[in-house]
């Protein structure tokens, strides 16, 4: 069953990027048959150099008419089914305002109306270097993605077509589409993620500000909120603890000489308390950096977190990582953030943690057994993870369809 929802997720991804690479193809093929039928108002003639001239100035509209449409889906998509962000590029423009004067700014121009103020700025945005690439993306998706993509599709189709004839090596060629089409639809479709961070993924230093900015910015607020935990847990815990000891020892150096077997049980007590106390700020320790993270290296910590861990977790990897300890750091808590969110909301049974060491770059995935649904919500832990893990270059891919399972890919590059 896993496997069959695997292929048809697979098929799916492939075939709705290989239809959204089709979008301009078609309607491209599209013009000179409705030409040659008269349709446009005009006879068609593959003679005719007009008939060219005219079919590539109308492919040129076609193309920069649906550049930026296109590539927005293609955009959604990706984010959508892996989590990675590929920004456009393009310059905030702000909203246009109103003068005393009676005409409005643009940010750019003074013009008469607001909705010549609106059209100033996409002509402004349609000459930026932004749309270029998006312009370029539509032909490279063309001959790359669309071919890549519907290979899936189109073997499942000659199987199916082969099928119709009985004869004993029909059945086998059929056999042999259908084998090909399944080892192929999970990975067809992964070419368009770092295509598209090549052709769609703006550079201009207005956005590397802006990304570092917000990395900052997470940075900052995930050192305050472990701050304010920390300060929390030493106020509610340790300190509370530490303040009733002082109690019972005061307590006891007042009774010492008249009531020493009450004195004594208030010094047990307080013995206790310490003991205590010192459990406490060990485990606030570490959450705050495991100790094994530290002396044996992200595998062996990971084990020691399933042993506390609600569920039952089955953790599989290497022990001789050698990965840097900033980098272990981030992928252990997040598969922390992971686990706790499968045992608190996916309601799950059971869950696995599977490390794998390339060349470039270690790939961590946490499989559970839940209900799944889980989503890249704003604020919420899973786009936590996804965005403290982009401070590395690290990549996060969300496959929880309704109903589970749930599978989270952590890719960390280590080169």
């Amino acid at each position: 069953m896993r496997v069959a929802r695997s292929v048809a997720t697979g098929l799916l991804r492939s075939t709705t990027f290989a239809l959204c690479a089709l979008i301009v193809p078609a309607c491209i093929a599209l013009l000179p048959v409705l030409a040659a039928l008269r349709l446009l108002g005009s006879p068609w003639s593959w003679s005719n150099p007009w008939s060219w001239a005219a079919l590539a100035i109308i492919t040129a509209a076609v193309t920069l008419a649906l550049a930026h449409p296109v590539a927005t889906l293609f955009r959604r998509l990706v984010r959508r089914w892996t989590g990675i962000e590929l920004p456009d590029g393009y310059r905030q423009r702000p909203e246009p305002v109103r003068l005393a004067t009676g005409y409005w700014w643009n940010g750019s121009s003074y013009e008469r109306t607001r909705d010549d103020a609106h059209s100033d700025q996409r002509m402004r945005r349609a000459a930026e270097p932004a749309f270029w690439r998006e312009v370029l993306w539509m032909p490279v998706a063309a001959v790359t993605v669309l071919p890549v993509c519907v290979a899936p599709a189109a073997a499942l189709a000659g199987a199916i077509v082969l099928c119709l004839n009985p004869s004993p090596l029909a059945v086998v060629a059929a056999l042999l589409l259908v084998v090909v089409a399944c080892a192929v639809v999970g990975v067809a479709w992964r070419i368009v993620p770092p295509l598209g961070r090549r052709l769609l993924t703006g550079t201009p230093a207005s956005d590397t500000e802006r990304g570092l900015r917000e990395q900052r910015a997470d940075l900052t607020a995930a050192h305050d909120a472990e701050i304010r935990r920390i300060e929390r847990d030493l106020h509610d815990g340790a300190q509370s603890r530490l303040v009733a000891v002082g109690l019972d020892i005061a307590a006891a150096e007042r009774l010492i000489g008249s009531r020493p077997d009450q004195a004594r049980e208030l010094l047990r007590s307080a013995r206790l308390g310490t003991a205590d106390s010192l459990n406490q700020l060990r485990d606030l320790v570490r959450g705050v950096y495991p100790p094994v993270l530290v002396e044996r290296g992200l595998v062996p910590a990971l084990r020691a977190l399933a042993l506390d861990s609600p569920l039952p977790v089955d953790v599989a990897g290497p022990d001789d990582l050698g990965l840097a300890s900033p980098l272990a750091a981030a992928l252990y808590f997040g598969v922390a953030e992971l686990l706790t969110n499968a045992a608190k909301h996916a309601r799950a049974s059971r869950a696995s943690v599977t490390v794998a060491r390339q060349r470039e770059h270690v790939d961590v995935v946490v499989h559970d057994d839940g209900r799944g649904g889980a989503s890249f919500s704003d604020g919420g832990g899973l786009d936590g993870v996804r965005r403290r893990l982009a401070v590395f270059d690290a990549t996060m891919e969300l496959d929880s369809p309704s109903g589970g399972p749930t599978t989270v890919t952590m890719r960390m590059p280590c080169e």
